[in-house]
Parts: C-alpha cells; sequence; structure tokens
C-alpha cells in the first residue's frame, strides 16, 4: 500500500474510533466500514500508530479522561512540558513563542507575509502557515478528494484571522516544518502568536498543560490568570491558531466531557488518545 494511501485509511480508521468510542467497536466491524480486511488494519495500524486498533480504543474511553483530569489538577504548576510523538517514539518539542505587537494586531496582518501548505499528519491533513518570524497557524481536515471541501473551507477560516496579509502557497517550506512538528527529533519551533493580549495569554496558560494530561476549562482560566472569565478564556481557546502545539485540546469539561473543537471531536479524542498511548510507553 503507497504511503498517501496507508496515511489516509489511518486518517478514517482513527476518526472512526474516536467517533465511536461509545459502542467499542470490534476490530472486523472497523475493518468493515474501511473496505479492508481485519488483518492488514490491524498490522497497519499497529506499524502507523504504534499499539492496536483494541488499544488505541482503550486511551478513549471517558473513564481515562477522568483519570487524567485528577491527575492533571494535582500537577498544573509544574514547568513547561510540550512534547510531540512521532509515528514510533516520543519527541520532546521546545516552543518558543513571541506575538505581534500591538499595532501588528490592530493593523490585521498587514505588511506581513504568509505561506501556506497542506502536508499530512497523524491527525489527518495538516495546514502549516508561516511568517518570516515562525509558524502562525496550524490546522486540520480530512486528506484525499473528499476532504478538498473541508481542506477550502479550514484555508478559508485561517487566512479570515490575518485579512489584511498577503498569503502565497509554498508547500515546500511546509512540508519542511512539518517535518520538523511531526517526525522529527528534539527541535525548537518559533511560533509567532497572533491574537488580542488577552488571548496570547490564554494561549500561553495552554503551554503549561503537561503532555498527556487534561485539565478543565476552568483551571486554564486560572492559569493565565483570569479565574472568574472562564466563559471568555473557553472562546480564546477556541481561537488558538496553532493546534497541537498549542494543546487546546487538553482542555475539557469539569464532568470529563469534550466540548466542540475546531477540527472535529473524532481529531480532539485522536489527540489525547496518541498522548495517552505514549505517555503509557506503548509507542517506544
Amino acid at each position: 500500500m503507497a504511503n498517501n494511501d496507508t496515511y489516509q485509511l489511518i486518517e478514517k480508521a482513527m476518526a472512526i474510533i474516536a467517533d465511536m468510542q461509545h459502542e467499542q467497536p470490534e476490530l472486523e466491524w472497523i475493518a468493515a466500514k474501511l473496505e479492508v480486511s481485519p488483518s492488514k488494519l490491524q498490522r497497519t495500524f499497529k506499524r502507523w500508530v504504534g499499539l492496536s486498533p483494541k488499544k488505541f480504543l482503550q486511551h478513549l474511553t471517558l473513564d481515562y479522561a477522568k483519570a487524567r483530569l485528577e491527575e492533571g489538577t494535582s500537577v498544573l504548576n509544574t514547568s513547561l512540558a510540550a512534547g510531540l510523538s512521532g509515528p514510533s517514539r516520543l519527541h520532546d518539542l521546545f516552543v518558543i513563542h513571541e506575538g505581534f505587537t500591538p499595532g501588528d494586531y490592530k493593523q490585521r496582518g498587514s505588511g506581513t507575509t504568509i505561506s501556506w501548505g497542506w502536508t499530512e499528519s497523524p491527525f489527518g491533513a495538516a495546514l502549516i502557515m508561516q511568517s518570516k518570524l515562525g509558524l502562525v497557524g496550524l490546522a486540520f481536515a480530512s486528506a484525499g478528494p473528499a476532504g478538498a471541501n473541508e481542506r477550502s473551507r479550514v484555508l478559508n477560516n485561517m487566512q479570515a484571522r490575518w485579512p489584511a496579509a498577503v498569503f502565497c502557497a509554498d508547500k515546500d517550506a511546509a512540508c519542511s516544518t512539518s517535518q520538523r512538528i511531526f517526525n522529527s527529533g528534539t527541535d525548537k519551533i518559533d511560533l509567532c502568536l497572533f491574537g488580542t493580549a488577552f488571548q496570547i495569554k490564554v494561549w500561553r496558560a495552554l503551554l503549561e498543560i503537561p503532555f498527556g494530561r487534561l485539565v478543565t476549562y476552568g483551571e486554564v482560566a486560572r492559569i493565565s490568570g483570569e479565574p472568574r472569565a472562564a466563559r471568555a478564556v473557553g472562546a480564546a481557546i477556541g481561537r488558538n491558531p496553532i493546534s497541537w502545539l498549542i494543546p487546546c485540546h487538553r482542555a475539557i469539561l469539569s464532568n470529563g466531557y469534550l466540548r466542540n473543537y475546531e477540527w472535529g471531536i473524532p481529531r480532539k479524542l485522536a489527540m489525547i488518545g496518541w498522548e495517552a498511548a505514549s505517555l503509557s510507553g506503548l509507542r517506544k
């Protein structure tokens, strides 16, 4: 199976598992939905993700989310711990972040050139957007012909955040940065945050959530210094322009359930499961 075909198979499998987690689907049922044999799905999924579909499903249960939430709330004052799991091992990712000046934000990107391109990732097609100051956007959509309309909507969504910027397609630059994010070893990624002072404060608070941990929106509000503004903090989390690296997927409701995720609840669940498997050592 070609690499692109494998990538699309795993993307669809992860989405099905995440979407159907409460039904606990069997391997044979998932394979039938994907029109492949159970043995091929088992073999390919384990090679790509690092564990079997059944093990992956186990890390997406509500009980797991609640347990991680309980653990996470006791370690929120730990130092920044941003992590990234590649196809075969866990990578530490050190993130350097700085924001545009208030003047830059007021101009809505005027005078800024942003390159963009779609690449493969463990969580679907990844849209990489960057300026000379660093990565300004990371978003996700479905891959393949069936996801063309979705990718167009995601691109429009992200470009609308910098209405006065100049955009240019640069797939090579996007692939190079994607390699550093998803496949390389320890690396440093410059993040250029473009938002209000309040939003940037919330996004920086998200970076304080350790890899593999889940916290409540209220706890994020507390970390960001706005304990009485949980609703506004939730809105700022929803506007996070650099998904995955700024881990908004680690924020959940106080009852352990998930709330809306810009790029889809199945993808958020896939990210949680991916980190959980890495943290448990199953992806070594």
